[in-house]
């Protein structure tokens, strides 16, 4: 009996150190996930610019990052800019998916390629760490 409530207290000691360390892992690729949805948005865009039309839409495949049927990030293109073709490429977190509480809010790549985030507490450095897929 003592052996059973030891084994559980280091079952107990790893999950308490594995489950964080997992879900920082998931995160790390869903925020890469995303990012590389806009840039692939981004290429689609520049082999065809007639896809920046009124009203702008993304191609079926293009308009969503999922995991496991879960859509984790939902892609949005706006138009920025008279009839130049500027636009903006956004990735937004779903409320509802695993990254819907995630610091680095939503990933934003323009036509220029700046990267940014739309997160008010996210400085310079916040931005590239988040952009290289780890936590802000």
């Amino acid at each position: 009996m003592l052996e059973l409530v030891v084994a559980l207290a280091m079952a107990a000691v790893l999950a308490s150190y594995a489950i964080p360390s997992y879900r920082a892992y998931s995160a790390r690729g869903h925020r890469i996930d995303a990012v590389i949805a806009l840039h692939r948005a981004a290429q689609h865009i520049a082999a065809n610019p007639a896809s920046i039309s009124a009203p702008p839409r993304l191609p079926p495949g293009l308009e969503s990052v999922s995991a496991r049927g879960t859509i984790v990030y939902r892609l949005e293109l706006s138009l920025s800019g008279d009839a130049g073709g500027e636009y903006e490429l956004k990735a937004i977190p779903d409320a509802q998916g695993p990254m819907g509480g995630d610091p680095c809010g939503t990933f934003v790549l323009d036509t220029l390629g700046v990267r940014s985030n739309r997160n008010p507490a996210l400085g310079g450095a916040g931005i590239e760490r988040c952009w290289s897929g780890r936590a802000a």
